[in-house]
């Protein structure tokens, strides 16, 4: 106490807030910001910026942490997720009688029913559960509901000649909701309505939301990950595009949370968008900037077509209106993220969403001497990492085709031009003709390196390259290639100039430069065992190739080789020998190669992909169920057909014993039947005649009498 009081920090109680599924977009952000945030800190007069930044570190080392911030709690929407690292406990609970103890305990209650419907039943029952429990609270609460500017879609514009005049707070009471959102007002006006009776017990507050935006994105993630892959050549836009779509960072709204939280505002109804007033339009050619920069209006018809959004997600999208939060800006301390909205803070938009997600570009070299099979590796790499496999002759006959298009477009389109595109045609058409005329000087078709570099550089940092990153097949060559390829500009002095390093420039420079390596006998077995119809055509052929490979051995056996440029740097290569354990398709190259790059940094299948990846799945199921089943019916046969064999031979077996033990007992039997006719049949069988003939009243005893008395022993 004595060391609180020497710092001069008062002891703020830690409150309890339980906001519903933390593991949603919002819930995430919402609940990481207001598990750092300072109880009250909304309260106090926001710093200058240079201040606070200067203040900002001893600030939140001198609050106590344990006692000033608050503790978030609530539920996840998959029950087998993960907990968030901010959560200070993950509710879960068997009936909703269980769950209103949980919520008794918090002092604030947050349901979020921006990101699904199926949390508007549980967030009724829960302002209503809590409304008849008051006499029970041990302390006042504080019930908010997250809604969305849906609810407003069909409202009338507040002044009828000005439909650019925007509503605000004032407005709410004649908004209308759009019709799939009419369960949403209609918990809007219950939380509303149950937060009048015993306001200083039980206050609520409704937030009607604009489309949320940043970090890893929500309802704009669709266009994001259009931009970053990049593999249409436009960004889809719904409808005109012409809709005006509020919006609000996923941080700023979070910060209107705090504020109402600790500001406790007499009006009930508060709107959390930001100050643009930007069309659909705008907003995606903003974020196609991330690819292609070109947006193509699609019909809302074929929209719906679409698997990736919902039918709310299309809904929010094409919403049309105008707002104004008025009450935020005059009442509410916040330091925005994204004031003026999505189109203005664009490229930091943009480094939020690669930074969140993960999607750090990796760049990869792949050099080497001829025939050492970098263009395989590089296949191979580009295809498990997708990758953009750059090769020197695919970048050349794409800018000369890019060149000759942009000429036809401007010969078709002339009238259509401004002054600043008929200057850059005129440049393309002269970069053109110097090209043609260069390659038509040169005896094999070749460019001057200036050329070939410039195109090179031109590829590198185009917005595919800059996305996913790429993988340098064979090139560059030399050490004169490498420096003007890599060098960074005059005007773009850097930090690597504070630490006398050369300036290169950080955006194309590969993260990997590997070297394979191997001896020119080695290489020369490799190309002599290749066929025939693989040589034909390239320089493979035995003189060409020794051409080659002397050409390059030369070159790098001098002081500036191409791999010294990436030393002085300090992007050391990695050499790799290809001729030890190696097979024809490099495959162990591949391999170690994976193994020291990692893991991808990227989305990993597309839609499209993991269909095809279910269904090839699907498809080996089938047949290893097929192969298992024909498995299972064969081994069934085998042993049915064992089992009959051994039947039979058992049976054999048994047949050969009786056969052996009745020749045994016939055997044996002879002399006891000799025996019995000689000694005893006679004497016998004259007994049973006489005792036939006389027919005494006891045969047995006149026939024992018998051959007593007629013994022939005795006799």
């Amino acid at each position: 106490m004595a060391d609180d009081d020497e710092m001069g920090v008062d002891k703020i109680r830690s409150k309890r807030i339980f906001f519903n599924h933390l593991d949603s977009f919002v819930g995430i952000y919402a609940g990481k910001y207001l598990s750092n945030c300072v109880v009250g800190a909304s309260l106090e007069e926001p710093a200058d910026d240079e201040e606070q930044n200067e203040e900002e570190d001893e600030t939140v080392k001198s609050i106590p942490l344990a006692k000033g911030t608050y503790q978030v709690v609530g539920t996840l929407s998959k029950p087998d997720a993960k907990k968030p690292d901010f959560a200070f406990e993950i509710l879960s609970f068997d009936t909703r009688e269980h769950l209103l103890e949980y919520l008794m305990d918090c002092d604030i209650i947050i349901y979020n029913i921006t990101e699904t419907t199926e949390q508007i039943d549980e967030a009724s029952w829960a302002v209503s559960a809590l409304h008849s429990d008051l006499e029970n609270f041990k302390s006042s609460k504080i019930f908010i509901l997250l809604s969305t500017i849906m609810t407003w879609s069909l409202t009338k514009p507040a002044d009828p000649e000005d439909p650019e005049t925007p509503l605000t707070e004032d407005d709410y009471r004649k908004r209308r909701g759009h019709p799939n959102f009419k369960d949403h007002l209609s918990l809007e006006k219950l939380v509303i309505k149950l937060g009048k009776t015993k306001k200083r017990k039980f206050t609520t507050y409704v937030i009607a939301s604009g489309l949320v935006y940043g970090m890893d994105e929500g309802i704009f993630h669709y266009f994001f990950k259009e931009a970053w892959l990049g593999l249409n050549p436009v960004i889809p836009c719904f409808g005109d595009g012409k809709n005006v779509v509020p919006t609000i960072h996923v941080n700023d709204l979070t910060a209107v949370l705090q504020n109402v939280v600790e500001h406790k505002p007499k009006t009930y109804y508060i709107l959390a968008v930001d100050d643009s007033k930007y069309m659909l339009q705008e907003i995606v050619k903003a974020i196609s900037s991330l690819g292609p920069a070109k947006i193509q209006h699609i019909p809302q018809g074929d929209a719906l077509l679409n698997t990736e959004l919902t039918q709310s997600d299309l809904d929010h999208l094409l919403v049309n209106l105008i707002l104004e939060a008025f009450y935020v800006k005059e009442n509410f301390n916040i330091r925005w993220v994204a004031e003026s909205g999505i189109v203005e803070n664009i490229q930091n938009l943009i480094k939020e969403y690669k930074q969140s997600r993960g999607l750090l570009p990796l760049k990869l070299a792949i050099l080497g001497p001829p025939a050492v099979g970098k263009s395989s590796v590089a296949e191979k790499l580009a295809k498990h990492y997708k990758l953009h496999h750059i090769k020197i002759k695919d970048v050349i006959a794409e800018a000369i085709a890019n060149l000759e298009l942009k000429t036809m477009q401007a010969d078709v389109e002339e009238s259509e031009e401004d002054e600043g595109d008929e200057v850059g045609t005129r440049d393309a058409q002269e970069l053109l003709d110097h090209v043609r005329e260069n390659m038509d000087q040169s005896n094999v078709g070749r460019l001057d390196d200036s050329y070939v570099v410039r195109f090179m550089k031109e590829k590198l940092s185009s917005m595919p390259c800059q996305n996913q990153g790429f993988v340098l097949d064979g090139f560059p060559k030399t050490y004169s290639q490498t420096k003007d390829l890599f060098t960074a500009e005059e005007d773009e002095e850097e930090e690597s100039s504070i630490s006398k390093l050369p300036r290169f420039d950080k955006t194309i420079i590969p993260d990997y430069i590997f070297s394979l390596e191997a001896s020119d006998e080695f290489l020369k077995n490799r190309i002599l065992h290749l066929p025939e119809s693989v040589v034909v055509g390239t320089h493979y052929t035995q003189d060409r190739f020794l051409n080659y490979l002397a050409q390059y051995r030369e070159l790098n056996a001098e002081d500036e080789t191409l791999l010294n440029y990436f030393d002085e740097i300090e992007i050391h290569p990695v050499h790799i020998d290809v001729s030890q354990d190696n097979d024809a398709e490099n495959t162990p190259v591949v391999e170690d190669i994976i193994k020291i790059v990692g893991k991808a940094k990227n989305y990993g299948p597309t839609s499209e992909e993991l269909k095809e990846m279910q269904r090839k799945e699907a498809d080996e199921r089938i047949a290893r169920e097929a192969a298992e089943r024909a498995e299972q019916e064969r081994r069934e046969a085998e042993e049915a057909a064992e089992r009959l064999a051994r039947w039979e031979e058992w049976n054999k077996r048994l047949e050969e014993v009786k056969r052996q033990e009745q020749e045994f007992l016939e055997a044996h039997s002879v002399p006891l039947r000799h025996y019995l006719m000689q000694n005893v049949m006679p004497t016998l069988t004259q007994g049973l005649i006489e005792c036939c003939k006389i027919r005494p009243d006891d045969p047995v005893d006149f026939l024992a009498e018998y051959l007593f008395k007629h013994n022939p022993q005795i006799e």
